[in-house]
């Protein structure tokens, strides 16, 4: 049952990237980011009222931190969906457990020869270097020249979404409930995007075009406490690697749903980047056995 709660929520987090591509043919990043927030706030609220868990917390600067690099990931990631393949930019937004590897690495580095050794780094260089090489398969042949701007975007969105997970595995260690931590995030999405708006402006609600922001906020949301299901018994590695069926998702949602040509070099590219998100999620889980997953969609 944890694999097919895994399975599902992957499946809704590629179903909103669906939702946020159609939805920006109408509004701007921070619009969504602002509508999505205000969803989530408003369900969480109600669901941690009818669980009688409490909002408030004692740690306001954490979730600070981790409401603002989680802001900017989800912008970055919301910004590049329309401009690339929605199969390119969910790929490049489940780079941050390469990323994190990356992270991991530069840490062995500096701390070379004070608490561990770069020797025993091979592995995880070996899973950063092929993540790195599936990404430039993935982009060389389905980039042009308007859409490297967006590839790049879609790159920051993993590299915050990876200094998320970390603020998230830090407040989860602290003993804060996920349903708080979502909260604080969408309340800042909420905040950011509404204050974005200010300078940019609020585009004009056309039905049934509107319709599209109201699925956004709630497959997020249920697809964020499918997740938490999924991890309710133990993050086990089988559960925590089935998070990439959303890219599997994602891909068949471009062909058949907005025609895109992905070459073979360019699915070669994504299955490599696969291949090392799952060995950095197995080589993270041995140095970090209790955290917890990571949230695509916040």
């Amino acid at each position: 049952m944890q694999a097919l709660w895994m399975l599902l929520a992957a499946f809704l987090f590629a179903t909103m990237g669906v939702c946020i591509k159609f939805a920006s043919e109408h509004f701007n990043s921070f619009e969504i980011v602002c509508y999505r927030g205000l969803v989530g706030v408003v369900f969480i609220w109600f669901f941690a009222r009818a669980r009688r868990i409490s909002l408030r917390t004692q740690l306001p600067m954490m979730h600070a931190w981790r409401t603002l690099v989680g802001v900017i990931a989800l912008t970055c990631w919301f910004y590049a969906i329309p401009l690339l393949p929605l199969a390119t930019a969910m790929t490049l937004n489940y780079m941050s457990s390469v990323w994190i590897a990356t992270f991991l690495l530069g840490g062995a580095v500096l701390m070379q020869g004070k608490q561990t050794s770069i020797q025993h780094q091979g592995p995880l260089f070996l899973a950063v270097l092929a993540g790195f090489g599936g990404v430039a398969m993935m982009l060389r042949p389905t980039i042009n020249e308007a859409q490297v701007f967006g590839a790049l975007i879609g790159l920051l969105s993993g590299i915050f979404a990876a200094f998320a997970y970390l603020q998230v595995s830090a407040l989860a260690r602290a003993g804060e409930p996920d349903s708080r931590t979502v909260f604080y995030f969408s309340v800042g999405a909420v905040l950011t995007g509404g204050v974005a708006m200010l300078f940019t402006g609020a585009s004009p609600w056309f039905w049934p075009s509107a319709l599209w922001l109201l699925p956004i906020g709630l497959l997020a949301v249920l697809g964020q406490l499918c997740m938490t299901r999924a991890y309710s018994s133990g993050a086990t590695l089988v559960v925590a690697n089935l998070q990439y069926s959303g890219i599997v998702f994602a891909g068949i949602y471009s062909v058949v749903i907005f025609g895109d040509h992905l070459t073979p070099l360019s699915w070669a590219g994504m299955a490599l980047i696969v291949v090392s998100g799952i060995t950095a999620t197995v080589l993270r889980a041995r140095a970090l056995p209790h955290a917890p997953a990571e949230d695509h969609a916040a």
